[in-house]
């Protein structure tokens, strides 16, 4: 895979399976150049036989949703650096009809279950905020005082002044004429009619149907569901404003009628971060997704999200997912099936499966094998999902009668063509202390010995895969060998792997990367022990720089938006008031202790630092005295900055901006391996 090839990487979303249970929507996006954007249309795709078909044409139509019967299709459409608004459109086919004029956007939205209402979340700004008032530029805003630690949010920017809200609208009937506004002598009688002065004086009438907000937008509200009965939505928010300082999240429901927001009174400790809550058909009680933090109200670190069940008759609450289970892949992916079950995606040593749950805790895995579920639909016991695998980004399936998967789609079939997948190799290697340490190689055409790259990846909550990675693909199309491993801190092995690096940073998990490397070299004749290279984004950062710091043998390296510093990432950062606290402890001199900025003067290793300027999550300051410290220290370095991008760069970034950083990632590694 080269880098021009990013463009045809297809993305698929979760599908959506019509309720008559034979075909399904699917949103598929892709980078375009040309556009320097992502752009996508709704395709129909049959789940038995048949082509699939193109439903809608716009710039950028993702997140499809059917109406409980089926006749209408919505989803969320955005045209060229517009904001994502509601449209519907007849299943069948048809002109689309825009339902909203959000000035920030529509993030998410449900059906009602008679499929009269729609329910959506929109981020409302503030007045001379954002653009709400005429000839008001960003820089010519009033001040912004802050009296909170949570004000702030990565791809947002501030939250307290644009604040998610729940809204509520009826669905047009889509054989009705379109709204016509009134013109000439028409709107002046209207005007005089209603007692106002000109028609022109009270603004031009949208043909929009009317919302209702049934938010005050003192929290953020998401993840939208309805009550069985149609009278309340659920969705989850903060606490109450005066404590907005807390990590803890709750569902709550509100009155679709009107009214205050109730919480649900989950009464466990372990369910005080809550994702998402969604009411089974028959209204006989609620799924919650959601994790603990520990006695302390803050300690998230390496906590597996669970499943749980709760009973409005009696309030109870019940966990159904095991000890070992980590359900927090996509907290979207929640799917409540006709018959009442629970979808949801397990991380899994690597991987991402599909598994069942019902409300009385009989729990079945549908599927198997190295597989990346990223999200599923179900309609009368027919479950679509989207999946990754080794051998590209994803496509569709079908779960079959016999619980294999029947392929639906073959969306990314040009991308193999051009750039055949170079399968990734399971690998498991030894840490220092013996311990088993998970991960794959990725080889290159050729029989080597090939310069070998060492990739860390974020979180550290997080977790590398066997499926199809276009970074891997880019470096082995290269000429690279990739050798990438889940340390200890990963996600995917059980908590106490996960939790295994807290108030230790680069400690066993530096061991773990460097036991890995070392025993895939051992293994490897295709591996250039020479000729080594090592990077990693995020959290991956972190450990690069400290791995270079403490080890010499890496002819390179690339820290890209790195957390560097955990003293400073303290007021600078959007997480940072709970983050390096909660993973180096809060003592001054621990921080220091685990702080690639406190050993930057034993690096010598060539280093490229990657930064984007808006990255709130791991601000740029970060890299900026990362780089002057390299520099000042004698080591050769250089600083690259994108300019209007965040934290997700490399996953989200323009085509353009993702296009130039593989660039530039290949032309450091080929000047020094």
């Amino acid at each position: 895979m080269l880098p021009a090839h990013l463009d045809l990487v297809r993305s698929l979303s979760a599908p959506a399976v019509h309720p008559a249970a034979g075909r399904c929507a699917v949103a598929v996006t892709r980078p375009d150049f040309r556009a320097d954007a992502a752009v996508g249309q709704i395709w129909e795709v049959p789940l038995h036989s048949g082509p699939a078909r193109l439903l809608t044409r716009g710039f950028r139509d993702t997140a499809p949703q059917y109406s409980p019967d089926g006749s209408v299709l919505a989803f969320l459409r955005a045209a060229p650096a517009g904001r994502p608004q509601l449209a519907i459109v007849d299943a069948r086919g048809g002109e689309p009809r825009v339902l909203t004029d959000a000035p920030l956007g529509v993030a998410q939205f449900a059906f009602s279950p008679d499929g009269a209402r729609i329910a959506y979340t929109a981020r409302v700004p503030e007045p001379g905020r954002y653009g709400s008032t005429d000839g008001v530029a960003a820089g010519a805003e009033d001040p912004r005082l802050i009296r909170d630690l949570n004000y702030r949010m990565n791809g947002v920017g501030y939250t307290g002044d644009q604040r998610t809200r729940l809204f509520v609208l009826d669905v047009p009937a889509l054989e009705a004429e379109p709204f016509v506004a009134a013109r000439g002598r028409a709107a002046a009688e209207e005007a005089a009619a209603k007692g106002q002065a000109a028609a022109e004086e009270q603004g031009t009438p949208t043909g929009l149907p009317e919302a209702r907000q049934l938010t005050d937008g003192s929290v953020d509200h998401a993840e939208p569901r309805f009550s069985a009965d149609g009278a309340w939505v659920y969705t989850v928010s903060g606490f109450d404003p005066a404590a907005v300082d807390t990590l803890g999240s709750r569902a709550v429901r509100t009155p679709v009628a009107g009214g205050a927001s109730e919480a649900l009174d989950l009464g466990t400790p372990d369910a005080a971060s809550v994702d998402l809550a969604a009411e089974t058909p028959d209204g006989s009680g609620v799924f919650v997704l959601a994790s603990s933090l520990g006695d302390s109200g803050a300690d998230f670190v390496g906590r597996a999200t669970h499943l749980f069940w709760h009973s409005p008759a009696d309030r109870a609450t019940v966990r159904l997912s095991a000890e070992g289970d980590d359900l927090g892949e996509a907290a979207g992916a929640l799917q409540v099936t006709g018959d009442g079950r629970a979808l949801v995606l397990a991380r899994t040593r690597g991987t991402v499966q599909l598994v069942s749950f019902a409300p009385d805790g009989r729990r079945e895995q549908l599927t198997s094998g190295p597989l990346v579920v990223t999200g599923a639909g179900e309609a009368r016991g027919a479950v679509v999902l989207a999946a990754a695998d080794a051998d590209g980004p994803g496509e569709l399936y079908r779960l079959a009668d016999d619980g294999g998967l029947e392929k639906l789609t073959d969306v990314n079939a040009p991308l193999r063509e051009a750039a055949p997948p170079r399968g990734a190799q399971e690998f498991t290697g030894t840490s220092a202390d013996g311990s088993d340490v998970h991960g794959w190689v990725v080889l290159p055409e050729g029989e080597g010995p090939h310069p070998t790259l060492l990739m860390i990846h974020g979180g550290p909550f997080a977790q590398y895969t066997g499926a199809w990675f276009d970074e891997a693909q880019v470096y082995a199309g290269a000429g690279y060998a990739v050798v990438m491993c889940n340390p200890r801190g990963a996600a995917g092995y059980g908590e106490d792997h996960a939790r295994a690096i807290r108030g230790r940073m680069g400690s066993v998990d530096l061991e773990d990367v460097l036991g890995f490397l070392d025993s895939a070299l051992a293994a490897s004749p295709q591996l250039d022990a020479a000729r080594l290279g090592i990077l990693g984004g995020s959290y991956g950062g972190y450990l690069t720089a400290w791995t270079i710091a403490h080890d010499h043998r890496f002819k390179a390296a690339i820290v890209e938006r790195g957390f560097l510093d955990p003293v400073s990432f303290v007021g600078s950062s959007d997480i940072g008031w709970f983050f390096p606290g909660e993973y180096t402890g809060w003592d001054a001199a621990a921080m220091t202790a685990q702080s690639p900025m406190a050993r930057v003067g034993d690096v010598r290793t060539p280093t490229l630092v990657v930064h984007s300027e808006e990255d709130w999550r791991c601000p740029i300051e970060q890299a900026q005295r990362y780089y002057a410290a390299l520099r000042l220290g004698g080591v050769d370095a250089e600083l690259l900055v994108f300019p209007g991008e965040n934290h997700e760069l490399s996953r989200a970034g323009t085509p353009h901006h993702r296009r130039a950083r593989f660039e530039h990632i290949l032309r450091w590694f080929a000047q020094y391996l």
